[in-house]
């Protein structure tokens, strides 16, 4: 059967219009809506946010219990989007994940025709709980579906609900019945952060006041989808000037010549910084990228899409790559 590829389901003529003012007011509502919910990780509520405007993806690796599954679910409410969660199990297959084709029925018989049965990755805000403990083929079927926004079907090809946000978890500290995601997966997300544990001053206000299940469960939208693809354009039109597209490229270069790396940052990572230092730039109501959108925002981004040479002495874990990273960053003068 021929590919027959739905018709887009954004309409660029219904995209709301902001200017860099307004665009932070918008964002500012998500972000305090978000932070009812999720307490005393304003930084970690921004980096989201920012991932979303962005139009990128989210990988959260840390420890269970921190406040993952409850940042994904209130930023779904904050946009007054879809939400759908998907526990990834060794035993997971791909239909469960993209869906499948299922035999039509009329009164009880079958036509002898088939329906598309969408399954949880269609969704605004798709939490992927755990995602490497699930098999990779389970891990390549959500990745491809995060890469295309779409999913092919026995040659139909089925569009994603437009924005498509996926908000992936993994404990770094499980290796036990785990498949950790190759670098090529890793490089589909934008952002990978950890949520970390709280103060003792904000843990012991969720224990009084307990946000996830008081506060979550009432949270109203901040902003409508049509506005959301509006602040997603918005962030597209920041500028990004030749100053700072030489200073992001230094960074790159410094990490594929790197003594300690096998792999460094791909073009695709080049272009998510930009990406997200547009976001960031957004986030502060502005219509202009400064370097320190870019510096604050590079281990996040490519901490996930460097490999550590495994001939060096250095460790193989995420920690080692933040903080190479960093070591790129002191090293390189910030354009003025």
């Amino acid at each position: 059967m021929p590919d027959e590829r739905l018709p887009p389901q954004s309409d660029d003529n219904a995209i709301s219009r902001f200017d860099a003012e307004q665009a932070a007011t918008l964002i500012t509502a998500i972000r305090h809506n978000v932070e009812r919910a999720l307490r005393g990780k304003p930084e970690v509520v921004r980096r989201a946010v920012e991932t979303l405007i962005a139009g990128g993806h989210l990988l959260l690796e840390d420890v269970p219990g921190v406040g993952k599954t409850t940042l994904a679910q209130a930023l779904a409410r904050s946009i007054d989007g879809s939400f759908s969660r998907i526990q990834f199990t060794s035993d997971l297959l791909p239909s469960d994940v993209l869906g499948a084709s299922i035999p039509e029925t009329r009164d009880g018989a079958p036509t002898g025709g088939f329906a598309f049965q969408p399954g949880p990755i269609f969704a605004n805000v798709v939490l992927a709980d755990e995602v490497n403990r699930a098999s990779p083929k389970a891990q390549s079927a959500l990745l491809e579906a995060m890469a295309e926004s779409g999913v092919t079907i026995d040659g139909v090809t089925h569009a994603l609900p437009e924005p498509h946000f996926v908000v992936a978890t993994q404990n770094p500290m499980e290796h036990h019945g785990a498949n950790p995601l190759p670098e090529s997966q890793l490089d589909r997300f934008l952002v990978r952060t950890g949520i970390g544990y709280p103060d003792p001053a904000d843990e012991a206000a969720v224990l009084r006041d307990d946000p996830a299940a008081t506060e979550l469960p009432r949270l109203q939208p901040a902003v409508t989808i049509p506005e959301l693809r509006g602040l997603q354009h918005a962030a597209q039109a920041v500028k990004f000037d030749e100053a700072l597209v030489g200073y992001l490229l230094a960074i790159v270069a410094e990490t594929r010549e790197h003594e300690a790396l096998e792999i460094g940052v791909s073009p695709r990572g080049s272009v998510a910084m930009r990406r997200a230092a547009q976001a960031r730039a957004l986030v502060d109501g502005r219509d202009f990228c400064i370097p320190e959108d870019v510096r604050d925002l590079a281990v996040d981004v490519f901490a996930h899409r460097i490999t550590v040479d495994p001939r060096s002495h250095h460790s193989r874990d995420g920690e080692e790559t933040s903080w190479i990273v960093r070591e790129i960053l002191e090293a390189l003068p910030v354009p003025l």
